[in-house]
Protein backbone atom coordinates (compact mmCIF):
# COMPACT_ATOMS: atom_id res chain seq x y z
CA UNK A 1 0.00 0.00 0.00
CA UNK A 2 1.02 3.45 -1.00
CA UNK A 3 1.77 6.51 1.25
CA UNK A 4 3.42 8.88 -1.72
CA UNK A 5 0.40 11.14 -1.41
CA UNK A 6 -1.01 13.69 0.68
CA UNK A 7 -4.71 13.42 1.42
CA UNK A 8 -7.02 10.89 3.18
CA UNK A 9 -6.12 7.18 3.21
CA UNK A 10 -9.19 4.82 3.85
CA UNK A 11 -10.85 1.34 2.66
CA UNK A 12 -13.77 2.57 0.90
CA UNK A 13 -15.37 0.62 -2.41
CA UNK A 14 -14.05 2.00 -5.55
CA UNK A 15 -15.36 1.28 -8.85
CA UNK A 16 -12.97 -0.02 -12.02
CA UNK A 17 -13.31 3.20 -14.05
CA UNK A 18 -12.31 5.56 -10.81
CA UNK A 19 -9.71 2.92 -10.21
CA UNK A 20 -8.43 3.47 -13.66
CA UNK A 21 -8.27 7.12 -13.57
CA UNK A 22 -6.97 7.22 -10.02
CA UNK A 23 -3.98 5.07 -10.54
CA UNK A 24 -2.98 6.81 -14.08
CA UNK A 25 -2.63 10.06 -12.38
CA UNK A 26 -1.24 9.13 -9.24
CA UNK A 27 1.75 6.82 -11.18
CA UNK A 28 2.61 9.48 -13.56
CA UNK A 29 2.98 11.70 -10.80
CA UNK A 30 5.38 9.34 -9.10
CA UNK A 31 7.06 7.87 -12.18
CA UNK A 32 10.26 9.57 -11.54
CA UNK A 33 10.23 9.77 -7.47
CA UNK A 34 9.51 6.08 -7.41
CA UNK A 35 12.89 5.25 -9.48
CA UNK A 36 14.84 7.44 -7.54
CA UNK A 37 13.89 5.47 -4.48
CA UNK A 38 13.94 1.70 -5.54
CA UNK A 39 15.78 1.73 -8.99
CA UNK A 40 19.18 0.92 -7.76
CA UNK A 41 17.55 -2.41 -6.51
CA UNK A 42 15.43 -2.77 -9.60
CA UNK A 43 18.42 -1.94 -12.16
CA UNK A 44 18.55 -0.89 -15.66
CA UNK A 45 17.66 -4.27 -16.83
CA UNK A 46 17.16 -6.57 -14.18
CA UNK A 47 14.05 -9.14 -13.95
CA UNK A 48 13.29 -9.25 -9.86
CA UNK A 49 10.01 -10.84 -8.75
CA UNK A 50 9.60 -8.72 -5.24
CA UNK A 51 11.05 -6.80 -3.01
CA UNK A 52 12.53 -10.27 -1.62
CA UNK A 53 15.19 -9.71 -4.38
CA UNK A 54 14.15 -13.12 -6.36
CA UNK A 55 15.75 -12.85 -9.56
CA UNK A 56 14.21 -14.46 -12.76
CA UNK A 57 17.86 -15.42 -13.43
CA UNK A 58 17.84 -17.93 -10.57
CA UNK A 59 14.25 -18.67 -10.40
CA UNK A 60 13.41 -19.41 -13.75
CA UNK A 61 9.50 -19.14 -13.75
CA UNK A 62 9.21 -18.22 -17.38
CA UNK A 63 11.18 -21.03 -18.98
CA UNK A 64 13.38 -20.46 -22.00
CA UNK A 65 12.66 -16.85 -23.24
CA UNK A 66 15.08 -17.46 -26.15
CA UNK A 67 13.41 -16.58 -29.54
CA UNK A 68 9.88 -16.22 -27.72
CA UNK A 69 7.18 -13.02 -28.06
CA UNK A 70 6.78 -12.03 -24.48
CA UNK A 71 4.56 -9.71 -23.19
CA UNK A 72 5.05 -8.20 -19.90
CA UNK A 73 2.36 -6.64 -17.95
CA UNK A 74 2.27 -3.29 -16.00
CA UNK A 75 5.69 -2.65 -17.02
CA UNK A 76 6.32 0.35 -14.97
CA UNK A 77 10.11 1.67 -16.43
CA UNK A 78 10.39 -1.75 -18.18
CA UNK A 79 13.57 -3.15 -16.59
CA UNK A 80 12.01 -6.75 -17.04
CA UNK A 81 11.27 -6.28 -20.12
CA UNK A 82 14.97 -4.95 -20.89
CA UNK A 83 16.22 -8.36 -19.06
CA UNK A 84 13.85 -10.18 -21.46
CA UNK A 85 15.32 -8.43 -24.46
CA UNK A 86 18.32 -8.75 -23.28
CA UNK A 87 18.09 -13.08 -23.22
CA UNK A 88 16.93 -12.97 -26.22
CA UNK A 89 13.26 -12.36 -26.09
CA UNK A 90 10.94 -10.67 -28.61
CA UNK A 91 9.24 -8.19 -25.55
CA UNK A 92 6.45 -6.06 -25.50
CA UNK A 93 6.20 -3.73 -22.92
CA UNK A 94 2.59 -2.48 -21.37
CA UNK A 95 1.56 -0.40 -18.62
CA UNK A 96 -1.10 2.55 -17.75
CA UNK A 97 1.24 5.23 -16.82
CA UNK A 98 2.83 7.51 -19.40
CA UNK A 99 5.10 8.95 -16.51
CA UNK A 100 6.54 5.59 -16.26
CA UNK A 101 6.86 4.91 -19.35
CA UNK A 102 8.84 8.15 -19.95
CA UNK A 103 10.76 7.09 -17.53
CA UNK A 104 11.73 3.71 -18.91
CA UNK A 105 12.77 5.58 -21.94
CA UNK A 106 15.19 6.91 -20.27
CA UNK A 107 17.27 3.66 -19.19
CA UNK A 108 19.74 2.21 -21.45
CA UNK A 109 19.16 -1.03 -23.34
CA UNK A 110 21.94 -3.59 -23.59
CA UNK A 111 24.30 -3.12 -25.83
CA UNK A 112 23.71 -4.83 -29.19
CA UNK A 113 20.22 -5.96 -28.03
CA UNK A 114 16.83 -5.12 -29.35
CA UNK A 115 14.84 -2.59 -27.09
CA UNK A 116 11.66 -3.79 -25.92
CA UNK A 117 9.14 -1.91 -27.29
CA UNK A 118 6.74 -0.49 -24.75
CA UNK A 119 3.11 0.78 -25.15
CA UNK A 120 0.94 2.71 -22.81
CA UNK A 121 -2.45 0.64 -22.70
CA UNK A 122 -5.03 -0.73 -19.84
CA UNK A 123 -4.26 -4.32 -18.91
CA UNK A 124 -8.32 -4.88 -19.47
CA UNK A 125 -8.27 -4.32 -22.39
CA UNK A 126 -4.78 -5.47 -24.49
CA UNK A 127 -4.48 -3.90 -27.97
CA UNK A 128 -3.11 -7.51 -29.29
CA UNK A 129 -4.78 -10.01 -31.63
CA UNK A 130 -5.51 -13.54 -30.10
CA UNK A 131 -2.92 -15.77 -29.76
CA UNK A 132 0.15 -13.27 -30.30
CA UNK A 133 2.49 -14.31 -27.43
CA UNK A 134 4.36 -16.90 -25.96
CA UNK A 135 4.33 -16.07 -22.51
CA UNK A 136 2.94 -13.05 -20.61
CA UNK A 137 4.66 -11.62 -17.02
CA UNK A 138 4.04 -8.83 -14.73
CA UNK A 139 5.71 -8.26 -11.60
CA UNK A 140 3.29 -6.46 -9.19
CA UNK A 141 1.85 -4.80 -12.22
CA UNK A 142 -1.52 -4.25 -13.34
CA UNK A 143 -2.77 -7.10 -10.79
CA UNK A 144 -3.74 -5.36 -7.76
CA UNK A 145 -4.63 -2.16 -8.78
CA UNK A 146 -7.29 -3.07 -10.98
CA UNK A 147 -11.28 -3.53 -9.85
CA UNK A 148 -12.14 -6.38 -12.00
CA UNK A 149 -8.82 -8.53 -12.28
CA UNK A 150 -10.38 -11.49 -13.71
CA UNK A 151 -11.17 -9.34 -17.44
CA UNK A 152 -7.29 -9.18 -17.08
CA UNK A 153 -6.62 -12.93 -16.85
CA UNK A 154 -9.10 -13.01 -19.82
CA UNK A 155 -6.95 -10.72 -21.75
CA UNK A 156 -3.81 -12.36 -20.83
CA UNK A 157 -5.61 -15.57 -21.82
CA UNK A 158 -6.74 -14.68 -25.03
CA UNK A 159 -3.49 -12.82 -26.41
CA UNK A 160 -1.28 -16.23 -24.84
CA UNK A 161 -0.66 -19.39 -27.58
CA UNK A 162 -2.24 -22.56 -26.41
CA UNK A 163 0.47 -24.20 -24.19
CA UNK A 164 1.43 -20.24 -23.50
CA UNK A 165 3.05 -19.17 -19.74
CA UNK A 166 1.64 -16.46 -17.62
CA UNK A 167 3.20 -15.82 -14.36
CA UNK A 168 2.59 -13.12 -11.93
CA UNK A 169 3.66 -11.40 -8.57
CA UNK A 170 1.46 -10.03 -6.08
CA UNK A 171 1.63 -8.48 -2.70
CA UNK A 172 0.90 -11.65 -0.77
CA UNK A 173 -2.88 -11.64 0.09
CA UNK A 174 -2.38 -12.47 3.48
CA UNK A 175 -0.33 -9.09 4.09
CA UNK A 176 -4.19 -7.24 3.60
CA UNK A 177 -4.91 -8.27 7.52
CA UNK A 178 -2.11 -6.51 8.25
CA UNK A 179 -0.98 -3.09 8.80
CA UNK A 180 1.39 -1.70 5.94
CA UNK A 181 4.10 -1.22 8.75
CA UNK A 182 8.02 -2.25 8.11
CA UNK A 183 8.19 -2.81 11.97
CA UNK A 184 6.43 -5.02 15.14
CA UNK A 185 3.62 -3.42 14.53
CA UNK A 186 3.32 -4.77 11.00
CA UNK A 187 2.92 -8.41 13.11
CA UNK A 188 -0.27 -8.05 14.60
CA UNK A 189 -3.36 -8.41 12.44
CA UNK A 190 -5.69 -5.69 12.67
CA UNK A 191 -8.77 -6.17 9.62
CA UNK A 192 -10.36 -9.23 8.40
CA UNK A 193 -8.33 -11.23 5.45
CA UNK A 194 -11.86 -11.86 4.12
CA UNK A 195 -12.78 -7.95 4.01
CA UNK A 196 -12.02 -6.63 0.15
CA UNK A 197 -13.16 -3.30 0.80
CA UNK A 198 -10.32 -1.58 -1.41
CA UNK A 199 -7.50 0.67 -0.25
CA UNK A 200 -8.12 3.96 -1.26
CA UNK A 201 -6.20 7.40 -1.32
CA UNK A 202 -8.31 10.38 -1.61
CA UNK A 203 -7.58 14.33 -2.49
CA UNK A 204 -9.49 17.13 -0.51
CA UNK A 205 -12.26 16.72 -2.58
CA UNK A 206 -12.60 13.13 -1.82
CA UNK A 207 -11.73 11.97 -5.51
CA UNK A 208 -9.78 8.86 -5.71
CA UNK A 209 -6.19 9.41 -6.25
CA UNK A 210 -4.75 5.70 -5.65
CA UNK A 211 -6.76 2.52 -5.33
CA UNK A 212 -5.35 -1.14 -4.55
CA UNK A 213 -7.79 -3.86 -4.68
CA UNK A 214 -7.39 -7.02 -1.86
CA UNK A 215 -8.58 -10.61 -3.40
CA UNK A 216 -7.50 -14.01 -1.40
CA UNK A 217 -5.83 -16.92 -2.54
CA UNK A 218 -8.67 -18.44 -3.76
CA UNK A 219 -10.18 -15.69 -5.35
CA UNK A 220 -6.92 -15.24 -7.55
CA UNK A 221 -7.05 -19.13 -8.57
CA UNK A 222 -10.87 -18.65 -9.43
CA UNK A 223 -9.82 -16.13 -11.57
CA UNK A 224 -7.38 -17.81 -13.40
CA UNK A 225 -9.36 -21.12 -13.53
CA UNK A 226 -12.22 -19.52 -14.85
CA UNK A 227 -10.69 -18.22 -18.10
CA UNK A 228 -9.29 -21.84 -18.96
CA UNK A 229 -5.88 -21.08 -17.02
CA UNK A 230 -3.56 -24.07 -15.37
CA UNK A 231 -2.16 -23.22 -12.43
CA UNK A 232 1.66 -24.97 -12.25
CA UNK A 233 3.07 -23.08 -9.05
CA UNK A 234 2.70 -20.68 -6.49
CA UNK A 235 5.91 -19.46 -4.93
CA UNK A 236 6.19 -17.61 -1.82
CA UNK A 237 9.39 -15.90 -1.69
CA UNK A 238 11.14 -16.37 1.69
CA UNK A 239 13.61 -13.36 3.07
CA UNK A 240 17.23 -14.01 1.98
CA UNK A 241 19.91 -13.74 4.77
CA UNK A 242 21.94 -11.19 2.89
CA UNK A 243 19.08 -8.79 2.10
CA UNK A 244 18.90 -6.23 4.90
CA UNK A 245 16.89 -3.21 2.99
CA UNK A 246 13.27 -1.62 3.75
CA UNK A 247 10.59 -1.09 1.54
CA UNK A 248 7.19 0.26 2.26
CA UNK A 249 5.87 -2.36 4.32
CA UNK A 250 8.88 -5.13 3.45
CA UNK A 251 11.26 -6.15 5.88
CA UNK A 252 13.46 -8.54 7.42
CA UNK A 253 11.40 -8.16 11.02
CA UNK A 254 8.09 -9.54 8.47
CA UNK A 255 9.77 -11.24 5.60
CA UNK A 256 11.11 -14.25 8.18
CA UNK A 257 7.97 -14.50 9.34
CA UNK A 258 4.97 -13.79 7.02
CA UNK A 259 4.99 -13.96 3.27
CA UNK A 260 5.23 -10.67 1.19
CA UNK A 261 5.21 -11.77 -2.04
CA UNK A 262 3.04 -14.41 -4.28
CA UNK A 263 3.60 -15.30 -7.47
CA UNK A 264 1.26 -16.92 -9.41
CA UNK A 265 3.10 -19.68 -12.51
CA UNK A 266 0.18 -20.60 -14.96
CA UNK A 267 0.07 -21.84 -18.17
CA UNK A 268 -3.10 -22.14 -21.04
CA UNK A 269 -3.79 -25.46 -22.46
CA UNK A 270 -3.05 -26.14 -25.85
Amino acid sequence: MNSATEGVARFRRAGADESVRANRSWWDEAAEEYYDEHGAFLGDDRFVWGPEGLDEEDAGLLGPVSGRDVLEVGCGAGQCARWLAGHGARVVGVDLSAGMLRQGLRLPSPAAVAAPVLLQADARRLPFADESFDIACSAYGAVPFVADPRQVMAEVARVLRPGGRWAFAITHPIRWAFPDDPGEVGLTAYRSYFDRTPYVEEDASGRAVYAEHHRTLGDRIRDLVAVGFVIDDLVEPQWPEHLDHVWGGWSRTRGELIPGTAIFVCHRPG
